[in-house]
């Protein structure tokens, strides 16, 4: 099996054909994913439409897709990407409820072409509820689940973490467990069916074992005042004698023990069991690290078990040696990359293809597609040709 080029394709998701209708933020991860995995993923463009303020070729989350240029307003628009559902397995789009409908791709039209289908649909606020038609960002999905109130210091305001805890792990991951679950339904000789994949529900369900340790009395419902939230001094960040970051997670006594050897604590500290004195400790802590540079204590602990790492940037991770020993990243096209996840033995996924340019597969696609109708929108022949000689 190859990837329309030649190029032989492995992972689990080899042969699974997924139809990607185009947007922004969870959608597109989710399908780059089911795309690392091997699967053939087509992300269907529209014209003008939307994509990250970036060069398309810089656009990592459509790593290992093809694109092909379809105008959904068109007289033939809807047909051609009903076409594409027939032949698919997944088919996935994040538009606010009721657009898709209108545009004559919903569920149902696409469901009664292929009855196997997996149709996935990928929003903030879910398909119904008061919110539902509203719009919204990852920093307000995570904000009603509680999510975002555990960040930041009791002091000050809470933060994001870029989008990555709403959009990706909320969202994204959420949506690829259940297209991945409802493949396994339709393998099992079950009909296709639709997954409504909300950042409000998958973030909700990232903080079970916090709910439970709430309902038991060990979470405090507030910031900075619990285990994992930098309520206690030895499950925090330091700032290093450079202005760098350590990052400390010496929660077990036999690693704090570890961690307070070799970070030159003497005896005087106070107590890890006495909460009333954790502020003495925090800075008896603080003021060790204030004396050594980021680099001199990342050696200190170097092969350890004091739970303590060098808080990296985007750009210094690649060449972390553990990072690097186990190729975590990758470069292709010129353009380093986190490498796909997780790992599998037997069915390894790769990166195969550079970020598709809108519409460049076109004809491509139509070809391996059977998909005769694609060929109406395509952005010229030469410009198709160009586009796959280019990969």
């Amino acid at each position: 099996m190859d990837d329309g080029t030649g190029t032989a394709v492995s992972g689990p998701l080899a042969g699974v054909r997924v139809v990607e209708l185009a947007g922004i933020g969870p959608g597109p991860f989710a399908a780059m994913l089911l795309g690392d995995l091997g699967a053939d993923v087509v992300r269907v463009e529209r014209p003008g439409g939307p994509g990250l303020a970036i060069d398309p070729a810089h656009d990592i989350t459509n790593r290992n897709k093809r694109s092909v240029l379809v105008d959904l307003k068109s007289e033939d628009g809807a047909r051609t990407v009903l076409d594409l559902a027939a032949r698919a397995d997944v088919l996935i789009e994040g538009y606010r409820p009721g657009v898709a409908e209108r545009l004559g791709v919903g569920p149902d039209a696409a469901l009664a072409r292929n009855p196997a289908l997996v149709y996935g649909r990928m929003t903030g606020w879910g398909q119904d509820g008061p919110l539902a038609p509203s719009a919204g960002h990852d920093i307000g999905y995570i904000a009603v689940t509680g999510a975002l109130g555990l960040t930041g210091p009791a002091d000050g305001p809470p933060y994001a973490a870029a989008n990555l805890l709403g959009d990706y792990a909320g969202g994204s991951l959420y949506l690829v467990i259940g297209i991945l679950a409802a493949l396994q339904h339709v393998h099992a000789g079950g009909p296709g069916q639709v997954v409504d994949a909300a950042i409000v529900d998958g973030t909700a369900h990232l903080t079970a074992m916090l709910h439970g340790m709430l309902a038991a009395g060990r979470w405090q419902d507030r910031r900075g005042a619990n285990l994992l939230d930098g309520g206690v001094p030895f499950y925090g960040t330091y700032e290093t004698a450079d202005g760098g970051y350590m990052a400390v997670g010496a929660l077990e006594p036999r690693f704090y023990a570890e961690f307070t050897r070799l970070l030159g604590l003497g005896q005087e500290a106070p107590p890890r069991e006495d909460p009333a004195r954790w502020g003495e400790l925090r800075a008896a802590i603080a003021g060790c690290f204030r004396q050594r540079t980021r680099a001199e204590w990342t050696s200190v602990f170097e092969g350890s078990d004091a739970c303590v790492a060098p808080v990296l940037s985007l750009r210094e991770a690649p060449d972390h040696p553990h990072l690097a020993a186990r190729a975590t990243f990758t470069g292709h096209g010129g353009i380093t990359q986190p490498a796909p996840a997780p790992r599998f033995s037997a069915t390894p996924g790769s990166v195969r293809r550079p970020p598709a340019r809108p519409g460049a597969d076109t004809a491509e696609v139509a070809r391996d597609w059977d998909v005769p109708g694609l060929g109406r929108h395509a952005p010229g022949a030469g410009a198709a040709e160009k586009g796959s000689q280019n990969r």
